[in-house]
């Protein structure tokens, strides 16, 4: 019995440190994120803030449905040590993820700059009217 309650410890603390970590993200994702969909948005702060809160959620949801899915994989940790390299593994595999994340934001949020950036050709300019 008390093996399992050694384990339901470590599942506890992975969970609470995966959980913390990409909240920590998410916030400044949303944070930082903003300028850049304002500018994508041209200026549209209600439209950028709509689509940040909407990303916020997105992320929270995907991060959080990974890190509880991978709670189960991989071998049971056993005694102290065991319990320090099964959390630094998946804390070390969840930041990997949330990191690919992140990079995975901020090419769109570029994208959408850009874009935003770009002059709108109506079709009505376009054929010289």
């Amino acid at each position: 019995m008390n093996g399992q309650i050694e384990q339901v410890i470590v599942y506890i603390v992975y969970t609470v440190a995966s959980i913390g970590l990409t909240i920590w993200v998410a916030n400044t994702l949303h944070k930082n994120g903003r300028v850049f969909l304002i500018e994508a948005f041209r200026g549209d702060e209600e439209r950028a803030d709509a689509v940040n809160h909407l990303l916020k959620v997105g992320f929270y949801l995907i991060n959080i449905g990974f890190v509880l899915l991978f709670l189960k994989m991989g071998t049971r940790p056993e005694g102290f040590v065991g319990a320090i390299e099964y959390c630094a593994t998946k804390l070390g595999f969840v930041t990997l993820v949330l990191g690919g994340m992140h990079f995975f934001n901020m090419y769109n949020f570029d994208k959408m700059r850009k874009k935003g950036r770009t002059p709108q050709v109506t079709p009505l300019a376009a054929a010289g009217k």
